[in-house]
Formats: C-alpha cells, sequence, structure tokens
C-alpha cells in the first residue's frame, strides 16, 4: 500500500534509498536545530532586555515540531522529498530586522509569520502560486535550479572555513591547516571518492564517516549522554495570537505591512527556487513543469502557519533536499523519514551537536556539484535568454539570496525577450513580476 501510494515502482525506488535520503536530508538540516534557538533569543546581543528574547529551549521545540509537521505535510500531501524547517536569512531578518532594529515585540513578529502564511494557504487553494510557477520559462528554471547549486556550494565552503571573509577582496582561501578545515577537506575527499566508485548513499555515509573521524581526533565533542528531556514550549505556543486580541493596533501600520510582504515574497520565491531544483534533480518535472505544485506550495504554507503557531519564525522549503536526492531520495517518504527524525531529536539533542558545519559542508558541495549540471540545459548562444539565466545565476551566491537572485534575472528576462523580437513568448504572468520585483528592489530590499 504504502509503495503504490509513493509511486516507488514507477520511479524506480526502494525502501533503503528513501529511508538514506530522508536521514541525509535530516542530517544535512540538522544543524537548524542549534542554530534556530540561537538567532531567535539574540543570543550574543548584549544590552538589550529579556523581553526582546524568545525563550531558547521553547524555540529548539518550536523548530523541532514544525520541521516534523512541514516535512510530513509535505511527504504526505505532496509527496515530494523535501524537507522543511525555519529557514536560515527569514529567521535573521525576524531576529536582527524585526526585533532588533524595528523594536518590534517578537510575539507581534510571530504574527506577521502566520499572516503571510495565512495569504500563503489562500493563494495556494486559489491555484495562484501554482500557475506563477507554471508560468517561469524552463530556461530560467534551469538557471535557479544552477545557481542554488553554486550557492549552496558557496555556503558549504564559507561553513567549513575554505573560503573566509576578507576586508580587501570580500573573499579568500581559508587556513587550511586548521583542524577543522582539515575535517571538512577529509569529508569532500572521501564522499567525492564515494560517488565517483557509484556507491548509493555516498552523501550519508560520508556525513558519517567525517563525524567519527571528529570524534576519534578530538575535532567534534564526544556527546556525554544520548537522551535529554523535552523543555517546555510554552513560552512561545501560541504568541502569535497575542497582538490579534491584546494590541490589535500594532498590525495596522505600515512597517508591519512591509513586514508581512517580506516574508511572503521571501520565502515564496526561495520555495519556488527550492521544488524546482529539487524535483529537477529527482527527475520529476514533466515538460518543463512541476507535477502536484499546488499540494507542495500548499504542504509549504500550512508549515509557516504551524510555526508561527508553535513560535518559530517561516518554515520553508530547504534547498538541503538535494542531499537527500542525491542520496537516491525521489518520493515524499523520505520526507515522513525526515519529519520523523525531527520528532525524535526532540529526545536525542545531545547528538545533534556532532552534527557541526564541517560535517554538513562536503554534502552541501557535493549537492552544488550536482546541480550546476542544469547550465548544460541553458542556450548559451541565445544572448536573449543568456543574460536573464546568467544574472540568476550569479546573483545568488554574490547576494547570499536565492530570492534575490530569482528577482533580477525575472526584471531582464522580458526586457531582453521583447528586445529580440520575442514577444509572443512571454507569459503574461511575467511582465507582472518584473513590475513586482522592480517595485520590492525601489521600497523594500
Amino acid at each position: 500500500m504504502m509503495k503504490k501510494y509513493f509511486e516507488f515502482d514507477k520511479l524506480g525506488t526502494n525502501y533503503r534509498r528513501e529511508i538514506i535520503g530522508g536521514l541525509t536530508t535530516f542530517l544535512a538540516m540538522a544543524y537548524i536545530l542549534a542554530v534556530n534557538p540561537l538567532v531567535l533569543s539574540l543570543d550574543g546581543v548584549t544590552d538589550i532586555p529579556d523581553a526582546m528574547r524568545m525563550n531558547k529551549g521553547a524555540v529548539f521545540v518550536a523548530t523541532a515540531l514544525a520541521g516534523a509537521v512541514g516535512s510530513l505535510f509535505m511527504g504526505l500531501i505532496a509527496r515530494y522529498p523535501i524537507g522543511l524547517a525555519p529557514g536560515m536569512g527569514l529567521n535573521a531578518f525576524f531576529a536582527f530586522s524585526v526585533v532588533l532594529t524595528y523594536g518590534i515585540p517578537w510575539q507581534t513578529a510571530l504574527t506577521g509569520v502566520l499572516f503571510s502564511g495565512l495569504i500563503f494557504i489562500v493563494l495556494s487553494l486559489t491555484g495562484l502560486r501554482e500557475l506563477i510557477i507554471n508560468a517561469i520559462p524552463a530556461q530560467l528554471k534551469f538557471a535557479v535550479g544552477a545557481g542554488i547549486g553554486l550557492f549552496i556550494t558557496f555556503l558549504g565552503l564559507q561553513n567549513a572555513n575554505i573560503i573566509v571573509a576578507d576586508p580587501n577582496t570580500l573573499v579568500t582561501l581559508g587556513d587550511l591547516s586548521q583542524g577543522p578545515v582539515l575535517l571538512a577537506i577529509f569529508g569532500l575527499v572521501i564522499t567525492v571518492i564515494m560517488m565517483v566508485r557509484g556507491i548509493k548513499g555516498a552523501i550519508f555515509y560520508g556525513m558519517i564517516l567525517t563525524t567519527v573521524t571528529g570524534m576519534i581526533f578530538s575535532l567534534i565533542d564526544v556527546p556525554h549522554k544520548i537522551v535529554s528531556g523535552v523543555p517546555s514550549v510554552a513560552p512561545t505556543f501560541g504568541a502569535a495570537f497575542d497582538a490579534i486580541f491584546h494590541s490589535p493596533g500594532e498590525l495596522f501600520t505600515t512597517q508591519f505591512l512591509v513586514i508581512v510582504i517580506t516574508f511572503l515574497f521571501v520565502d515564496f520565491f526561495d520555495t519556488a527556487g527550492t521544488l524546482v531544483a529539487v524535483a529537477t534533480q529527482a527527475g520529476l518535472m514533466k515538460d518543463g513543469k512541476l507535477p502536484r505544485a499546488g499540494r507542495a506550495l500548499l504542504a509549504d504554507s500550512m508549515a509557516t502557519v504551524t510555526g508561527a503557531v508553535f513560535g518559530t519564525s517561516t518554515t520553508t522549503s530547504y534547498i538541503e533536499s538535494t542531499a537527500g536526492v542525491a542520496a537516491g531520495a525521489k518520493t515524499g517518504f523520505a520526507s515522513v523519514i525526515t519529519g520523523l527524525m525531527f520528532l525524535l531529536a526532540l529526545f536525542f539533542s545531545p547528538l545533534l551537536f556532532v552534527i557541526t558545519p564541517e560535517v554538513t559542508a562536503p554534502a552541501l558541495i557535493i549537492v552544488g556539484v550536482l546541480m550546476v549540471s542544469n547550465l548544460g540545459n541553458i542556450e548559451w548562444t541565445k544572448f536573449e535568454m543568456a543574460v536573464p539565466a546568467f544574472f540568476t545565476v550569479i546573483a545568488m551566491p554574490l547576494t547570499y539570496s536565492i530570492a534575490t537572485g530569482i528577482a533580477i534575472g525575472f526584471i531582464f528576462y522580458p526586457i531582453t525577450m521583447l528586445l529580440s523580437g520575442r514577444r509572443k513568448e512571454i507569459h503574461p504572468i511575467m511582465y507582472g513580476l518584473m513590475v513586482l520585483f522592480i517595485l520590492y528592489f525601489i521600497f523594500i530590499k
């Protein structure tokens, strides 16, 4: 029954591949369980009232529950091998821009996340989100996939400190003699060897071997205990409703509207890019369109609302899911496994700290290698197509934003196509997106 629902035979997969893929996706995403509580609690920021900080324990639980519910939604409703959790970037905007800079209470910020999720649901049920994604030309979809590949490769290299910041050149090569950097390089080499040899689940096994090696050489702490109690989620649960019932005046301001629009905008196009990239890599795209796109978008929307209720920033589809796809995942069963792992993580938090950036970095780098193959599908000899595709690809790592890369490419696409006499090939929605993106850069970005 399970195999039939997830179409194992049709997609040429099995339980072993899906389980390994789901575990790989979880391990690649697990850092969010440690990072999100630090970001939302404004850890490291001094001289601010405690009222501005979210409770770390509650945020940890909210993060795990949002990841579990979101991934289960995606697996069971949309049947895609995509894990969901509170998104990096969006959590930083939530904490450092909305709460710290604007001075808006975190409870009200959660209300903004809740509203953006509810708007998402409406757009998904009306089919508008699916219509927009399917209106994007195949060439730009390939560019989005390749751009995300470069972005996560850069992210992996940065997480491993192989590439570091430099005041003169922005980035430069890090100190390769450092133990953690050498551990990441070891993980990269061992994973490449297994990939070249055609070993299924090479990325997953690479992460395990890297973790064990790190413990042997005292680069990763051996956990003193495995099981721990689950913190209370009470400090954040339902806080998103506080402003609605106790201070509704805070919701009728231009600042709050900008917050909701920003959450909406970034999540929409980050999710669109991730869905296209993962589906393309898994071979699930049909005639340049995303099957069951409406269900996938609805699952993502529901996850955002659920996460806001539990008490965390916007829950979104994770590009790290491509690590699971590379390990063999092709169906939603892998996402079910990822969701169950998030639930188990509530009781095994000490083990999460062995999954360090050095462990996940090789997986991100290898997945980037796999994803840039999309560049081969772009018509580079046609300049009107090469320009928007190139800007989409290059802007993602350089601006550190998937959504910004999409925005820049989508602005140039109608312009170059019009000037080349290919007006009939432009979907009307692309004109609307161009205008929206221009307005976004003028008034919000």
